[in-house]
């Protein structure tokens, strides 16, 4: 298995940026279309544990959220082959000093494109303040 091929991380890499900027411009529709379309997909947010593609949805729906902006500290995307990718952010959010987010993504090739199978959100206190 090649880890990180260079074309293969860039794919991953593209579609993370997407998803950065609908996330961070609260684009739901565009939102939608990177999780995977199914009832298997799983988002564990920062208080709500979400199981599939509809519940997924539906959350986005409902969000009052508007636009937000935050600070990469770190982001690590790794590919394992051609099809599995994984992505982990360590950020500052723009909206909440004092604190630490946390976001990874498990991304997937599927017939429709790169789609995120699994996330998980947390915030912690930020240990340097």
């Amino acid at each position: 298995m090649i880890i990180n091929d260079p074309e293969t991380l860039r794919e991953v890499t593209d579609a993370f940026e997407r998803y950065e900027t609908a996330l961070t411009t609260n684009d739901v529709q565009a939102l939608d279309g990177f999780f995977w379309n199914d009832d298997l997909a799983i988002r564990y947010g920062a208080a709500e544990n979400l199981y599939g593609y509809g519940a997924i949805q539906q959350f986005r729906a409902a969000r009052k959220s508007g636009s937000f902006t935050r600070r990469f500290d770190r982001l690590v995307i790794t590919t394992y082959g051609k099809d599995y990718a994984t992505a982990s952010l360590h950020h500052h959010p723009g909206n909440a000093p004092g604190k630490v987010g946390r976001q990874m993504q498990t991304w997937a090739r599927l017939p429709e494109g790169w789609r995120i199978v699994a996330a998980h959100v947390s915030m912690i206190d930020d240990p340097d303040v």
